[in-house]
């Protein structure tokens, strides 16, 4: 009975760890999208000159495509709460539901209607009206991002609640919710790396034409904006507010640093691992690759510092899988390092005015666009791991949360189901995706391409 129960959660959580990775894809790039469309409508203004509102249009197009695929993917996992994770949902519902409500019935509709006056009102609106429906959407998505990241901020740092006869969980206060200090944290880290997304995909693409040797106009246009993007939200995302969310995690969930880190036993000057392997039992990191004391100055800001290991918490509050918290962390620190570094040459070479004609640099540029996806999804990894073995940290193990009345067949059934149709969906992506760009951002204003491709 119990081997069955672990089996039925295990594929629960499967099946809800795929559905909600893959639906990520999108909302990271439509958010970050969302704030450098806005940016190009309002360079169209200030300096009068239309290459900036064709830009605008065609990204507004791509914007469409990853809005379109993020409802679509995004509508399953609301049902997953109720057929998957009944008892979470019952015993949460009165918390997370508000939040949950609100980015549906505000967020949702506003991005969407003014998204709507965006792409087909442009020759009704005024010039600034237009700009107004961008800056809409704008903010219907970073809402909407809020939303979301407040349920599960709660989830990891519950606050503003008192716990029932029954059992469940209700709320105390609507603005203690909304303003709890972890979810503003990991918002603003979050958004950081949506924006880096979009600002990856914008240069690959302006990398791509120049690299083509077409529609070269648009490709420094791209890889001007996106460049700078990236460099700064780079920054951003390492300091302050990695920084902040980094310290903010020791301070309430330590156990989770420590399994980040692999640091099996607590030390004063703890070292940084930039490499290794964890080996659970033998609780040690074999092949370590240490930067002496650096972990305790980073989150404690002394290199003298004590930073607790996993050896001083009970074995059943460790992060559960490990060796995956470990790697999924170090992939996300180590990508956003290569980030910063490739922003840096790039704007340095911009600023130089050699960056449109530097190959060696354009390449990684193009093929670097993968790399955000990774990234941010290690990331999310890295805190909902670290988070194990609660759903609501400290008062609700994830154990204690999945629907008991749902096999573990039903949910491969259901996991393979979305398997198939999501492959659909990433074969139709791929598709539009790439017709657009091939199109490319005259195709807007109706012209014939030299190549003889209608636009």
């Amino acid at each position: 009975m119990v081997e069955a129960a672990m089996t039925a959660l295990l594929m629960h959580r499967l099946q809800f760890a795929f559905t909600i990775t893959y639906h990520y894809l999108f909302p990271q790039l439509t958010m970050g999208l969302a704030l450098l469309i806005v940016v190009l409508k309002t360079v169209a203004l200030v300096k009068h000159d239309e290459r900036y509102n064709q830009a605008s249009r065609f990204w507004a197009k791509i914007f469409a495509i990853n809005f379109l695929l993020g409802v679509v993917t995004g509508i399953p996992m609301e049902f997953q709460f109720g057929t998957n994770w009944s008892e979470f949902s019952r015993r949460t519902g009165g918390i997370i539901g508000q939040p949950l409500a609100m980015e549906g019935v505000f967020s949702f509709f506003l991005e969407s209607t003014f998204l709507g006056l965006f792409l087909f009102g442009e020759k009704r609106l005024s010039r600034w009206a237009h700009w107004g429906a961008a800056f809409m959407v704008f903010v219907g998505s970073w809402i909407s991002g809020f939303f979301i990241i407040v349920t599960d901020a709660w989830m990891q740092h519950p606050v503003a609640y008192r716990l029932l006869p029954d059992g469940r969980f209700e709320l105390t206060s609507f603005w203690g919710l909304l303003l709890n200090p972890w979810a503003w944290l990991q918002y603003a880290h979050n958004m950081c790396g949506a924006v880096i997304t979009a600002a990856f995909v914008m240069s690959a693409v302006g990398a791509f034409y120049l690299l083509e040797k077409r529609d070269s106009e648009f490709g420094r246009l791209f890889l001007r904006v996106g460049v700078i993007a990236g460099l700064l939200s780079c920054v951003v995302q390492i300091f302050p507010t990695g920084d902040l969310q980094g310290r903010y995690t020791a301070k309430h969930q330590p156990a989770a640093i420590a399994g980040m880190e692999g640091l099996f036993h607590g030390e004063r000057g703890a070292p940084i691992v930039l490499m290794g392997q964890p080996d659970i039992e033998r609780q040690r990191i074999d092949n370590p690759l240490v930067v002496n004391r650096v972990l305790s100055f980073l989150i404690y800001g002394t290199t003298s510092a004590e930073v607790k290991g996993l050896d001083q918490f009970p074995q059943d509050q460790w992060p559960t899988m490990l060796p995956l918290l470990f790697y999924s962390y170090h992939i996300m620190a180590g990508l956003g390092t290569y980030f910063a570094l490739l922003m840096i040459v790039a704007v340095f070479l911009l600023w130089r005015g050699k960056l449109y004609r530097a190959r060696w640099i354009l390449w990684p540029i193009l093929l670097s666009f993968p790399l955000p996806y990774i990234a941010n999804t290690a990331g999310w990894m890295t805190a909902e791991i670290g988070r194990q073995p609660w759903l609501v940290y400290g008062l609700l193990r994830t154990a204690s949360g999945y629907s008991t009345h749902v096999s573990a067949g039903n949910s491969l059934f259901t996991l393979l189901g979305f398997l198939g149709m999501y492959s659909v969906l990433s074969i139709l992506w791929i598709v539009l995706v790439y017709r657009f760009i091939q199109l490319g951002p005259e195709s807007a204003e109706g012209h014939s391409r030299p190549d003889g491709i209608a636009a």
